[in-house]
C-alpha cells in the first residue's frame, strides 16, 4: 500500500477531480496512484460508469504491461471515489476540473465549487488554452485558483504546466508545483497566456506548416520529411495535426488567436475547411493523410500519395563534383560525394585551406571507422578521390558544382557570375545556401535555368536530409537530376520552392523567435520554457539550448531574411535575440548566449 502523499502547509491528502473523460479519468489514475484518496464527479451515471471504465482499463493495460500487479492496481481503483455530486467534494485540499474546453461550462463548475470546498482548498483547472484568470475571475477567491495542465495521456506524460494569474497566491503556486513533484512529474510554471508554453509555441508552428502546404509550397510527405530529419523531431507537423485531430488544433488555434490575436495563431484557412468536410485526422480516419480505418495510425494512399514510379532520375549526367569552399559544410559536402563514389573536386582560395580539408576529411574517416561506421580498407580510396585547387577555371570539367562559401549575398553572386561562364554547358549549378534566395544567384549566372538550391544540414555526413529548391527558373529535369543525385549519395531530397528559410528554416526559427518573445516578457524562464518543450513536445532540444548551439547571430539573419520576405509582423526578430547578439552573446561559440557556458 502507498502513503497517501501530502504537501507542507496544505492537506492535498484528498484530491477532487471534476470531469471523468480520457484526461480527467487519468488525472484521477495520477493522483490515486501516488496514494493519494480521489473523489472523481461526472454529470450522469452513464459519464460516471465510463469514466470508471476509463481507470480501469488503463490500470489492466499497465498490469500487462508489467507496470502494476493485480493487487496494486485494485488499490488503486480503490482509492477512487466515484460520484455524481460535486458536494462530494467538500472535503479536498485540492479540486482539478477536467471538463470540456468551454469557458461557460468551466466558470459554472467553478462558481459552485466556491460554495462548496473549505476556504484553504485550492481550485485548478486543467485547461489547455482558455484563460486561467477569467476562469478564477468567477470564484469569489481568485488567488487560490492556478492552472495544473496536465498532457495526454496524464498517466504517462511528465510535463504539467503549473499556470500563475496575476492574482494566484504565490505559496499556491508553489504547493501545486510541489505537489506535481511529488506524482513524479516536472512542472514548469508560466503566466496565463494563450496556450501556455507548450501550445503556444507547438501549435504557431503547426499552422504555419498547415499554411505550407495549402500554398502548396512543398508536399505533404516533404513537409513533414524535412522536420523529421531536418531538426529529428519524432512526427512531421501534418502528421502531428493528424495524431492531435484538426477540430482540436482548430480550437486551440482560434482560442489563441482571440485572445491574443497574434496573426501566427490565426488558424490556416485549410484547417477550418477539413474540419467542416469531417477530415478531422486519425480519429476520422482522413486528415491530412488518410487511414486505414478511424483510430488507425497505418496510412494508406490516396489521390495525393506520389506515384510508385515517381523515383527522380539523373537526367543528366553526373560523373564529376565540384565544391567551392573550405568551411565545415563544405568539408562535409566533399566527404559526401567523395563516399558515395564521385571523384571530388574542391576549390579553395588559398593552398593551405585546400589541404585543410583534406586533412578535415582525414579526421573524419578515421572518427567513423573507430565507431565502426566506416571500413578502414576504403580510407585510402575515399581520399583518392578528393583532389584541391585555387583555380575555379578548372572546374570547367565537372558535371555538378556546388557552392559552399559565406552567406554573403554579394560574395555569392560575383561566384555564380564566374562560375556561370566557367562551367561547361548543362553542367547543374547548386548553392547550398540556408537562406539567401536562389533566384538572385540564378539571375547573376547568365544560365539561371541550370540553377538549383541544394541544402545540405550539417554535419552532411551525418545528416540525411537535403532541401531541393527550385527557382521559377529552373529546368525540371535539372531539380530531377538533383533529386536522384541525393538519392544515389544516400541522402532525403525534399522538394520545396525558393522562399526564405526553404522548409525546415522556414519552420523552425519563428518557433525560436516565439520563445525568445516569452523569454523577454517574463512569462517564463528559459529552463522552464525548454524543458515544457522537451517533455510536452518530444523535442530532442529546448529552445534556448538550440539557439545556443546554432548562434544567435545565425539566428538573427536567419530570422530578419524571414521577416523580409514574408513582411509578417510575427516574425519581426525579438529584441532580446538582437541585443545578445550586438551584446556577442552569441552561444557556445563564444562562451556565453542564452545560458553561461564558460568552465566555473
Amino acid at each position: 500500500m502507498i502513503a497517501r502523499m501530502s504537501t507542507p502547509g496544505r492537506d492535498f491528502s484528498t484530491i477532487g477531480v471534476i470531469g471523468l473523460g480520457t484526461m480527467g479519468a487519468g488525472i484521477a489514475e495520477v493522483f490515486a496512484r501516488h496514494g493519494h484518496a480521489v473523489v472523481g464527479v461526472e454529470a450522469g451515471a452513464e459519464a460516471l460508469e465510463r469514466g470508471r471504465g476509463h481507470v480501469e482499463h488503463s490500470t489492466a493495460r499497465a498490469v500487462r504491461r508489467g507496470k502494476l500487479s493485480e493487487q496494486e492496481a485494485a488499490e488503486l481503483t480503490g482509492r477512487i471515489a466515484f460520484t455524481t455530486e460535486m458536494a462530494d467534494v467538500k472535503g479536498c485540499g485540492l479540486v482539478v476540473e477536467a471538463v470540456v474546453e468551454r469557458l461557460s461550462v468551466k466558470t459554472d463548475i467553478f462558481r459552485a465549487l466556491d460554495d462548496v470546498v473549505g476556504d484553504d482548498a485550492v481550485l485548478a483547472t486543467n485547461t489547455s488554452s482558455l484563460s486561467v484568470t477569467e476562469i478564477a475571475a468567477a470564484t469569489s477567491h481568485p488567488g487560490r485558483v492556478v492552472g495544473l495542465h496536465f498532457f495526454n495521456p496524464a498517466p504517462v506524460q511528465r510535463l504539467v504546466e503549473v499556470v500563475r494569474t496575476v492574482v494566484s497566491d504565490p505559496d499556491v503556486v508553489e504547493d501545486v508545483a510541489s505537489l506535481a513533484r511529488s506524482l513524479g512529474k516536472t512542472p514548469v510554471v508560466c503566466g496565463d497566456k494563450a496556450g501556455f508554453i507548450a501550445n503556444a509555441l507547438l501549435f504557431g508552428y503547426l499552422n504555419h506548416a498547415a499554411s505550407m502546404f495549402e500554398a502548396r509550397y512543398a508536399t505533404r510527405e516533404d513537409l513533414d520529411a524535412a522536420m523529421k530529419l531536418g531538426c529529428r523531431y519524432p512526427m512531421g507537423p501534418l502528421a502531428l495535426l493528424d495524431l492531435i485531430g484538426l477540430d482540436t488544433a482548430y480550437e486551440i488555434l482560434d482560442t489563441m488567436y482571440r485572445q491574443g490575436r497574434d496573426r501566427l495563431h490565426a488558424p490556416a484557412p485549410v484547417l477550418k475547411q477539413m474540419v467542416t468536410a469531417g477530415m478531422l485526422g486519425r480519429k476520422s480516419g482522413r486528415g491530412f493523410y488518410t487511414y486505414e480505418a478511424p483510430d488507425s495510425p497505418v496510412v494508406v494512399d490516396d489521390a495525393l500519395t506520389p506515384p510508385a514510379d515517381a523515383t527522380p532520375r539523373l537526367l543528366r549526367d553526373v560523373r564529376r563534383v565540384g565544391v567551392v569552399g573550405t568551411g565545415t559544410m563544405a568539408t562535409g559536402i566533399a566527404q559526401v560525394f567523395a563516399q558515395a563514389g564521385l571523384p571530388v573536386l574542391c576549390v579553395g582560395r588559398t593552398q593551405d585551406k585546400v589541404d585543410a580539408v583534406r586533412a578535415s576529411l582525414e579526421r573524419s574517416l578515421d572518427k567513423a571507422i573507430e565507431r565502426g561506421r566506416a571500413e578502414a580498407s576504403s580510407r585510402g580510396e575515399v581520399l583518392g578521390r578528393l583532389t584541391g585547387s585555387t583555380a575555379l577555371e578548372d572546374l570547367a570539367q565537372v558535371d555538378l558544382v556546388v557552392e559552399a562559401v559565406s552567406e554573403d549575398i554579394d560574395a555569392k553572386k560575383a561566384l555564380f557570375g564566374q562560375l556561370g561562364r566557367i562551367c561547361r554547358p548543362g553542367a547543374v549549378l547548386a548553392t547550398s545556401t540556408s537562406s539567401l534566395p536562389v533566384i538572385a544567384l540564378a539571375r547573376e549566372s547568365g544560365r539561371p535555368q541550370d540553377v538549383v538550391g541544394m541544402h545540405f544540414f550539417n554535419p552532411a555526413p551525418a545528416m540525411s536530409l537535403v532541401e531541393v529548391v527550385s527557382t521559377v527558373s529552373t529546368d525540371d529535369e535539372v531539380a530531377e537530376t538533383t533529386r536522384a543525385l541525393c538519392a544515389a549519395v544516400g541522402k532525403v531530397a525534399v522538394s520545396c520552392r525558393d522562399r526564405a528559410g526553404f522548409v525546415v528554416n522556414a519552420l523552425l526559427f519563428p518557433y525560436l523567435n516565439d520563445a525568445v518573445k516569452m523569454l523577454e516578457a517574463h512569462y517564463a524562464t528559459a529552463d522552464d520554457i525548454d524543458t515544457a518543450m522537451k517533455f510536452g513536445c518530444a523535442l530532442p532540444m529546448g529552445p534556448f539550448e538550440l539557439l545556443d548551439v546554432v548562434g544567435n547571430d545565425v539566428s538573427l539573419a536567419i530570422q530578419r531574411e524571414l521577416y523580409l520576405e514574408y513582411r509578417e509582423p510575427g516574425f519581426a526578430p525579438a529584441p532580446l535575440l538582437e541585443h545578445l547578439v550586438t551584446a556577442g552573446y552569441l552561444g557556445l561559440k563564444t562562451g556565453r548566449g542564452f545560458r553561461d557556458h564558460t568552465p566555473h
